[in-house]
């Protein structure tokens, strides 16, 4: 008895073959198909951003414009970029790139490889150009959104007939917004390794000597800073009740160390801080007794007993 022979297998075995390829080439086709139409997105709420901004009387330019970074991130370069406020505080950039990744549009990383220049509507212009100089950038719904810039071999070089800005160069800058609980905000600024113009007694502490600087703030009703300037937008914060609190202070320079808290300091009608600080000099490395005094900060300007310090900081 002859029995019947068992069917070939082998096209079923093709097919197994065969099927994660294909698979595989769809989920890249699809993935591609996705990718694009996220980049028209992001291009298009980018643009509809850019006008509303300039409806409101901010300025955003570009010269050239490129979306990349296919398939797992969104990168855009700008040329000739730049921003400015009503006010008149503008920053601009010969070329800006930035990145996010795919999955998370909401947060940003920018990087300024040939430096920035910044516009003052009072000082004139200042050329930053640095080894390094980056940021990153989130949350805009918050207030304030989550920012930090950070720059590394820094040189600050006022245009002819500007006025001289108050960091010569530094090795290391950082600066800090973070939104907290109870409707506040945080920021923190550091320099180090920085030649500053100081006068009076911030001078005599430095020495003309590279000095560290600090501050670590905390601003209330951060919901209230809004407007259509940079001005208006600290007119209404300080009207809203918004004020900031210090919760150290420190400048290094030479053989001393200056430290300082307190508050609250309130935004006069001059745009000046007013208010109250702690403050303490001694030795650079802790040691010593040092001598404690009280800053205030008055019409417009600091005192320190009868010691006059200067101009009191101004916001606008």
């Amino acid at each position: 008895m002859t029995l019947p022979d068992r069917p070939p297998a082998r096209k079923s075995r093709r097919l197994g073959l065969f099927l994660p390829w294909l698979a595989l080439l769809l989920l890249v086709g699809g993935w591609s198909v996705a990718w694009f139409k996220l980049r028209d997105e992001a291009v298009h709420r980018m643009d509809a951003a850019v006008a509303q901004l300039r409806d409101r009387g901010y300025p955003v330019v570009w010269t050239t414009r490129t979306v990349t970074g296919f398939p797992f991130r969104l990168d855009v370069t700008l040329t000739g970029a730049r921003i400015a406020e009503p006010s008149g505080w503008a920053i601009a950039a010969p070329l800006l790139k930035s990145e996010a990744w795919i999955y998370r549009l909401d947060h940003w990383m920018l990087v300024a490889p040939d430096g920035v220049t910044l516009s003052r509507p009072d000082g004139g212009q200042v050329v930053v150009r640095a080894r390094a100089l980056r940021a990153s950038l989130g949350g805009m719904n918050a207030r304030p959104p989550r920012l930090s810039i950070e720059g590394v071999g820094l040189d600050f070089d006022a245009t002819p007939g500007a006025t001289p800005y108050l960091i010569k160069s530094a090795e290391r800058l950082e600066l800090h917004l973070r939104p907290g609980p109870d409707d506040q905000g945080g920021v923190l600024f550091r320099v180090d390794g920085a030649r500053l113009r100081l006068k009076g007694l911030p001078a005599r502490v430095a020495q003309d000597r590279p000095v560290s600087m600090s501050w670590d703030l905390v601003l209330s009703k951060m919901s209230a800073f809004r407007g259509d300037s940079w001005p208006s937008a600290v007119r209404r914060w300080r009207d809203g009740g918004g004020v900031m609190t210090v919760r150290a202070a420190e400048l290094r320079g030479g053989d001393a160390l200056l430290t300082g808290q307190g508050g609250p300091l309130r935004v006069g009608l001059d745009g000046r801080l007013e208010g109250r600080l702690d403050t303490r000099l001694k030795n650079s490395d802790g040691t010593g007794q040092g001598l404690g005094g009280r800053v205030s900060l008055e019409d417009g300007r600091a005192t320190l007993g009868p010691l006059d310090l200067g101009p009191s900081p101004r916001l606008y």
